[in-house]
């Protein structure tokens, strides 16, 4: 006698099967499907399947210990998001994905949210043409533009679809720079110890948000007190980071279950993040704190760098893993600081001089007291290891 064959749910963003029931979604037409939410990374989807959904596990309405022990283990990909697609463009969406998988793409990649996206707004993925007309449709800017440009060249790459690209360019913009105060704010209101660590991490090593959710545990030095970027995003460099004994001790509060870090997806903390900056601007009454992506901590550590180095645009590429000379520029001269972030220092010799030049001091006035030249050096406290 056959065996029945059963359906192993795993998540659509991690792939893990730590799947717990998450109450019923109705839809238009009466029909009711069951939700469920990953325990893994916090995303919820639907569950297309005809699956009961009656709840008749006693115990927490866990459903991943049993999954453990089906006879089949086929694994599906389809969420929510994908039931309002034609179900030749959803076969096609789990193609894609297969394939940017092969050919080495980060598993943060957007592209195939922006081809789902396409296919609603009517555009017939294998008609360039009707691409185009969706791509120029849209209302937002031309960097956007060129993301889904980008992001249809490799399906159509993936179909063997011969296409022009239509050309758009990045807009050059002045990004927003908040003051410190209100980054430590965002971090402290933070509810989740691993958005907060994550946060201060953003802070502290001016990362990309990506790429910090690549850093793993073997990166961290608590001795030399230091983080390395080993998988940095395109465009970026590997580089070591100095972090303060605050971010060793929250990253030490963190379970280590997985060699990475924070065990989520871009998505999923990027929505975390969203909820916690519109929440606190309505408490604080500050519609400035609207305005800080997550991108903005790494502008926000550029421009320190930059003032604090005296405009030295090496030490700027240096730090922030950049490439070309021309993306530090931006980052030269945009705010002012107080002198009490400096540690300051005197010398009247010879020797003290010469000790606190090679040090990296900045000599910055020198008085004549009872007779002897005193010098008076400082240097930023936050970068004191980098000048």
């Amino acid at each position: 006698m056959e065996s029945e064959t059963q359906t192993v749910i795993v998540c659509p963003e991690c792939n893990k099967d730590r799947i717990f029931k998450n109450g019923i979604r109705k839809l238009s037409n009466g029909e009711r499907k069951q939700r469920f939410i990953c325990r893994s990374c916090g995303y919820r989807f639907t569950d297309p399947s005809s699956l009961n959904v009656q709840d008749n596990n006693k115990e927490g309405s866990q459903i991943c210990a049993k999954a453990k022990n089906l006879v089949s283990a086929q694994k599906y990909k389809i969420c929510a998001r994908d039931e309002k697609l034609p179900p030749n463009v959803a076969g096609l969406i789990a193609q894609f994905l297969a394939y940017l998988e092969k050919e080495g793409f980060c598993k943060e990649s957007e592209y195939p949210n922006l081809i789902r996206r396409l296919a609603k707004l009517g555009a017939n993925l294998h008609d360039p043409e009707t691409v185009k007309e969706a791509i120029g449709r849209m209302t937002v800017k031309n960097g956007m533009k060129l993301q889904y440009v980008c992001a249809y060249n490799a399906f159509a790459t993936m179909l063997k679809i011969e296409w022009a690209m239509p050309k758009y360019k990045q807009e050059e913009i002045i990004p927003f720079i908040p003051d410190e105060s209100e980054l430590d704010a965002l971090i402290s209101a933070a509810r989740t110890k691993k958005l907060a660590t994550y946060l201060q991490t953003l802070k502290e090593t001016y990362g990309d948000p990506s790429e910090v959710l690549r850093i793993e545990w073997i990166d961290i030095s608590e001795k030399e007190q230091t983080i390395k970027i080993n998988h940095p995003v395109k465009g970026h460099l590997p580089r070591t980071l100095q972090v303060t004994s605050r971010l060793l001790s929250m990253l030490s509060c963190l379970p280590r279950k997985e060699p990475r870090i924070f065990t989520c997806t871009y998505g999923s903390i990027s929505c975390s993040y969203t909820r916690l900056r519109k929440r606190l601007a309505e408490t604080q009454q500050n519609p400035r704190l609207l305005s800080i992506e997550l991108r903005t901590f790494r502008h926000w550590g550029g421009t320190m760098i930059a003032y604090h180095t005296n405009g030295n645009v090496l030490i700027v590429k240096k730090l922030l893993g950049l490439k070309r000379i021309e993306n530090a520029m931006k980052y030269i001269g945009m705010i002012q600081f107080k002198d009490d972030q400096f540690e300051t220092a005197t010398a009247t010799t010879q020797e003290e001089i010469q000790k606190l030049g090679v040090a990296g001091w900045n000599k910055y006035d020198e008085i004549t007291f009872n007779g002897a030249q005193v010098h008076f050096y400082r240097k930023p406290k936050r970068f004191s290891n980098y000048v």
